[in-house]
């Protein structure tokens, strides 16, 4: 039984720019086909544009407020918001609160740093 509590984890930064704790992938547990971490956006921070070729992602915001674009619609979000980013989809999000945003990203297949393309 694979259980990884948070402050076990490390966090990094990833391609696209935002600081994530990966919980869950085939890096530390017996997961395969998908990944779940938590993702940190400082206040007045963005990441970068981008796309994944291969990757779909759930982003589920758990405290702050952002503005998410995908594909060039953009809509307000924050604390229960589930936003679904289908695979090739350009997209990006930014912090528009004074706390951070937080929010988990589950991403299958597991994320990749080499399955995401900068559009910016």
């Amino acid at each position: 039984m694979d259980i990884i509590n948070r402050s076990s984890t490390k966090p990094f930064i990833t391609a696209d720019g935002s600081q994530i704790r990966e919980l869950l992938a085939y890096r530390n547990s017996s997961i395969r086909n998908q990944s779940l971490a938590e993702a940190t956006l400082p206040p007045g921070q963005a990441t970068q544009e981008h796309y994944h070729p291969k990757a779909e992602e759930i982003y589920y915001i758990l405290t702050g407020q952002g503005k998410m674009r995908i594909e060039g619609e953009e809509r307000e979000v924050g604390p229960e918001d589930a936003i679904a980013i289908p695979p090739g989809q350009k997209h990006k999000i930014w912090n528009t609160g004074t706390v951070p945003l937080v929010f988990l990203c589950c991403c299958a297949p597991c994320y990749e740093h080499t399955d995401t393309v900068f559009v910016e």
